[in-house]
């Protein structure tokens, strides 16, 4: 993946090492440096040759022949929906392992109780922040309707004091986007929203810099519906659409209402409700009063529906992914006195 190109590979890695496999890592073409500074790193380790293996190029070409070869016992693959759902049909037609880790739209809920200071700050961060390039962004910003006016003006005026610019500058909060296709991609979207029918109430215009960039402001969109197109697909830039509810019923059913579930969010100081929506909110990872995008590099990643498929990334359960279980019965010279069974 492209988005967190050391990260991801190195917690791949790390355990299929450590498990006894050998790697060949086919990072995205957007991201060669840092996989070839990765590759470098993991060299120092006096691995033998072979054992650790960096392959280069298209993910359409050499992608697709790495995930075809009869001799690749299985494919930890982080990407999109779409892409996934092809590596693991090729997968499966030749009986392999597959890790598959795909997209998410992910819903922040926000009720009548919660704290709106920190309701707008979860927001922010979970929708924009790495330039809403995370498959855990919280894309659906799904609010009751008694605080739903406060939060969108509180939002828009937050959004209002974000920096844009260099990644590598500390006092920046909004990177550019990873391409210019990317950025294509985002400006659509903005367009399909406005032809929907939804407010594009602040930002989604290109910003110039000094640094080399495609640079898009935050955009946020109101009066959005669930069956909206923003609503439902994956868009990955800094992009967030506030869909207005009655109730917490309604907001659950909203947020169930999708073919991902890969992180869930909610603000509220109702624990009854609270622990309502953990166990029906159907998602791998759920989040109460944090941002959407938050994870622990000790616990798993896991989602539902077309997020994940196989066994979760991260923490030791992937040691059942990286190994295989084989039972063994045995005797070492000791006469057995073996009767059918019922004699």
């Amino acid at each position: 993946p492209w988005n967190f190109p050391l990260a991801i590979p190195a917690w791949k890695i790390a355990p299929a090492l450590a498990y006894g496999n050998t790697v060949v890592f086919k990072p995205s073409e957007l991201v060669c440096g840092s996989a070839w500074a990765l590759a470098e790193i993991i060299s120092r380790a006096g691995l033998p040759d072979g054992v650790f293996n960096l392959l280069m190029g298209q993910g359409a070409e050499t992608g697709a022949a790495l995930v075809e070869h009869p001799n690749v016992a299985g494919v930890s693959f982080t990407g999109s929906s779409a892409v996934g759902r092809k590596i693991g049909a090729s997968i499966f037609a030749r009986g392999g392992k597959m890790q598959l880790e795909m997209g998410g739209k992910n819903p922040l809920i926000v009720l009548d109780d919660a704290d709106l200071e920190s309701a707008v700050e979860f927001a922010i961060n979970g929708a924009f922040f790495s330039a809403g390039q995370r498959c855990t962004a919280s894309s659906r910003l799904i609010v009751t309707k008694d605080i739903h006016d406060s939060f969108v003006d509180a939002m828009s005026k937050r959004m209002e004091l974000l920096r844009i610019g260099d990644a590598r500058n500390p006092n920046i909060d909004i990177g550019p986007v990873v391409s210019e296709a990317q950025l294509k991609k985002n400006f659509e979207y903005l367009r399909i929203g406005e032809n929907d029918g939804a407010k594009r109430l602040i930002g989604g215009n290109q910003v110039e810099q000094t640094t080399p960039g495609w640079y898009l402001s935050p955009a946020l969109f109101i009066n959005a519906k669930s069956e909206m197109q923003i609503c439902r697909e994956e868009i990955f830039g800094p992009i967030a659409a506030v869909i207005s509810v009655s109730d917490y019923d309604e907001a659950l059913f909203v947020a169930n209402d999708s073919e991902f579930g890969l992180s869930a969010g909610i603000v509220s100081n109702d624990r009854g409700i609270i622990d309502h929506f953990i166990d029906n909110i159907q998602s791998g990872m759920v989040q109460i009063n944090l941002p959407t995008a938050g994870m622990d590099f000790h616990a798993p990643i896991t989602g539902r529906k077309n997020s994940s498929f196989g066994p979760p990334e991260k923490s030791s359960h992937c040691r059942e992914f990286f190994t295989n279980t084989k039972v063994v019965h045995a005797n070492y010279g000791k006469r057995l006195n073996l009767k059918k069974e019922g004699s």
